[in-house]
């Protein structure tokens, strides 16, 4: 049993775990209800923003949360001065490249027209995403900062078209190709198997999402026990039912 003044002692103790609506909500009442059966109580707690439940960790009002990416969480650590490290990974929103018109990126033929979201920090990604794919190069060094002016090469004379991300789905019937971030995949309803052509690697850091404590209970038990039940079969047969491979467990 692992106890301090505000470290959780197993079985008599709730552990707190901040969320923010939607997959992630979905993804840890269930592994709440898998930690039950391992005599953890377990709260979810849903917050509708994303700095939150950064703050409300770092105030001891939540235990753990899970609901951002590792360079999401460097950021609120070197901006706001949070106490806060990932003490595992927990599932994949990969950014991908979907198409109603061709299978693979070899079928796209010259001239295509691309769409791409156009706020910065997604239309870098999928800038990134069309350069990891072979279609374009990008000015070294660049990464997610990319924008269009940062094209180097572009052999194929693709038409880079910027749009609101929540449009993208929507465009699919009059581009060729567009990169779409995972949550607007979803609520499109976008089936990853017949759309999509082209993810992002299981390791890009931002596609990968984790879970989050104060840097003293990074070694934890209890907590560590949360993580690790995010890589039961379990869990991986219910993100698999549930999400159809719009979200898939991290490795």
């Amino acid at each position: 049993i692992y106890d301090s003044k505000d470290g959780a002692a197993a079985g008599n103790h709730e552990i707190s775990v901040g969320v923010t609506a939607g997959p992630h909500a979905q993804v840890m009442d269930f592994v709440a209800k898998e930690a039950e059966k391992q005599g953890l109580k377990v709260k979810v707690v849903e917050f509708n923003d994303y700095i939150q439940p950064d703050v409300a960790l770092e105030q001891k009002e939540l235990s753990a949360n899970s609901y951002q990416h590792q360079p999401f969480l460097d950021n609120m650590v070197q901006e706001r001065g949070l106490k806060l490290v990932s003490i595992g990974k927990t599932i994949l929103m990969r950014m991908g490249l979907y198409s109603n018109q061709v299978k693979s990126v070899d079928e796209i033929p010259d001239g295509a027209v691309v769409a791409i979201p156009n706020d910065p920090t997604n239309g870098g990604r999928g800038l990134a995403l069309l350069a990891k794919a072979g279609l374009i190069t990008l000015k070294e060094g660049v990464g997610f900062k990319a924008t269009p002016a940062d094209v180097v090469s572009n052999p194929k004379n693709l038409q880079i078209r910027e749009l609101e991300a929540a449009q993208l789905p929507r465009s699919l019937d009059d581009v060729t190709v567009a990169a779409i971030p995972m949550n607007y995949v979803m609520s499109a309803g976008i089936d990853v198997a017949k759309q999509g052509i082209f993810l992002e690697p299981k390791n890009e850091p931002l596609a990968v999402m984790v879970l989050a404590a104060r840097e003293k209970d990074k070694d934890n038990p209890t907590y560590k026990k949360i993580a690790e039940i995010y890589h039961s079969p379990a869990i991986k047969q219910f993100i698999a039912d549930k999400f159809k491979g719009t979200i898939e467990p991290a490795e």
